[in-house]
């Protein structure tokens, strides 16, 4: 079952590529694209039950919709051996992380200002916080393909929040 998997794996990693470059040298870009927004992150979101947000600019504001999710990071189970057509196999496992998006409409690549607030199971804020962010634009294809939507990445930690 683990081989199956893994074939179904490398044929779509293969497929993926395929569509990159269409033989020719030259790369192609896909219809996919961005949707403008605010990830949060919360690397240890044991007492997080829930996360609002409101972004204002222009005059403006909005409280996009978030919910957050249980992160996970990947683990080895190691291989069938040690050349290099051997399989090898991983699985996810939960880390204590949540995280989650939020689409912001019109989102500008110009300073706004979030108000972020965190909230444990009893409905009781233990976390917010105001602060201006840039969101910056995207590039789904990569930088040869034209920009996508602006996003911005808020990660909650020891009490602080960094921007990316």
């Amino acid at each position: 079952m683990r081989l199956l998997r893994t074939a179904a794996a490398a044929g779509a990693a293969m497929l993926a590529l395929a569509a990159c470059d269409s033989g020719d040298g030259e790369r192609r870009c896909t219809a996919i694209g961005s949707m403008p927004g605010l990830s949060v992150v919360v690397p240890d979101g044991s007492r997080v039950a829930s996360a609002s947000l409101r972004v204002c600019w222009g005059g403006a504001c909005q409280d996009p919709r978030i919910e957050l999710t249980p992160t996970s990071k990947t683990v080895s189970d190691g291989c069938e051996g040690d050349d290099p057509d051997d399989v090898c196999g991983a699985h996810a496992v939960p880390d204590g992380g949540k995280s989650g998006f939020a689409r912001v409409g019109d989102l500008p690549k110009t300073p706004v200002q979030v108000t972020l607030k965190l909230r444990d199971a009893a409905g009781r804020n233990y976390f917010s916080k105001s602060l201006d962010v840039t969101p910056r634009a995207t590039f789904p294809n990569g930088p040869h393909c034209g920009e996508g939507d602006p996003q911005a990445v808020l990660t909650v930690a020891n009490g602080q929040v960094t921007v990316r």
